[in-house]
């Protein structure tokens, strides 16, 4: 395995999961201050995901969100995670996205993946059981816009992009935007289950991965040994640099003080939401430890005994370096954004993360 990435880097995930009763531009203002906050603090990556049919996860169009940002920023890398594909138009995010590569001056990030909320599938037509081929068809033609000149005739089960009867290049039709950043903006997945497809492309196309803040450990040593498998297969070398891992992350004074805070705040709630909607719509089984750990056990107290990252600056630094040692100097570190129920609070969260935590990791990543 080898590693050429010089320190840890960190990101902060918005998914957004807000208080319903908030008004809507409250949540966006708050989430524009977070991604100034974030700048400031010397966080490298900020990500926005990407719901069309829930008064929770209330941010529609990422790409939108994140143009407002670029202009309130100056260092920060943005992007959308993900792209739900299935809802798009392969032509449509190319274009888009592209567009927004330039505005950014090439501070564009980017995550394919799909959406899962059951009323978006519902809402776009969608059959959950061809997700992934639409996701997989809809990267390659992406990036088949982004690489190549027209005419085009790419033809698909899902789509058909269709460019070559009006192409007149000395009156400027029929040409994609290219990128600013070449041959395309990086390129990240995000993954929640084990030996998982989409991961097994990533690393066979030398995207990154994003592993999922609810993900067990165990879970997450599958990603990286899935992700490298697929990536030796592929003639390629596996970059640890490349390997985003999320998680959730709380900082106060005290450790006793923090953890009772979390589990009652709203990092507390979102979990409690992911695993009701779980419940409903899903499998609970992708959220446990072990195929040995029954649908109760896996509840809040597990989460927060075993997942959540929660107490003062030194014992949220130990379990950080812990997770290194047993998963290795991954690349990238992702907190996840939480609706600021207590806005003070969390944000002196964020400031004994920076301030507190961030020098000893970067300091220690890469001697253990």
């Amino acid at each position: 395995m080898t590693d050429t990435h010089s320190r840890i880097h960190y990101g902060m995930f918005l998914m957004p999961v807000h208080d319903a009763a908030k008004p809507l531009a409250q949540c966006y203002d708050e989430d524009l201050e977070l991604v100034v906050r974030c700048e400031e603090l010397g966080f490298d990556e900020f990500w926005c995901g990407e719901h069309h049919s829930s008064t929770i996860e209330n941010i529609v169009m990422p790409e939108i969100f994140l143009a407002k940002a670029l202009g309130m920023t100056k260092s920060i890398r943005l992007g959308p995670a993900p792209v739900c594909l299935q809802y798009h138009n392969p032509a449509d995010v190319a274009s888009r996205l592209a567009f927004l590569d330039h505005l950014s001056h090439g501070r564009l990030s980017v995550c394919f993946g799909v959406g899962a909320v059951p009323t978006d599938l519902e809402m776009h037509g969608v059959d959950p059981k061809q997700s992934g081929a639409m996701m997989a068809e809809a990267i390659d033609m992406i990036l088949k816009l982004w690489t190549t000149e027209p005419p085009y005739e790419i033809k698909g089960q899902f789509w058909t992009v269709s460019l070559k009867n009006h192409v007149t290049p000395e009156l400027g039709i029929g040409a994609i935007h290219k990128p600013l950043q070449r041959p395309h903006p990086p390129i990240a997945v995000p993954c929640i289950n084990r030996n998982s497809w989409s991961v097994k492309s990533a690393g066979a196309r030398g995207f990154h991965l994003i592993s999922h803040h609810m993900a067990s450990l165990g879970a997450l040593a599958d990603h990286w040994q899935t992700y490298a498998g697929a990536a030796r297969q592929a003639g390629r070398q596996p970059q640890l640099a490349d390997w985003k891992v999320s998680r959730n992350v709380f900082v106060a004074d005290t450790t006793a003080e923090a953890r009772q805070i979390a589990r009652q705040n709203s990092l507390g709630r979102c979990i409690d939401y992911i695993l009701q909607l779980t419940r409903r719509f899903g499998d609970i089984s992708m959220w446990k430890r072990d195929a040995s750990m029954s649908d109760a056990e896996c509840n809040l107290d597990y989460f927060m005994k075993e997942v959540v990252i929660a107490g003062d600056p030194a014992e949220v630094t130990r379990q950080l370096l812990d997770l290194r040692e047993r998963l290795g100097a991954f690349g990238t570190l992702v907190l996840v954004a939480h609706d600021w129920d207590d806005k003070k609070r969390w944000l002196r969260s964020l400031e004994l993360f920076a301030k507190e935590v961030m020098p000893v990791l970067n300091e220690q990543w890469l001697l253990r």
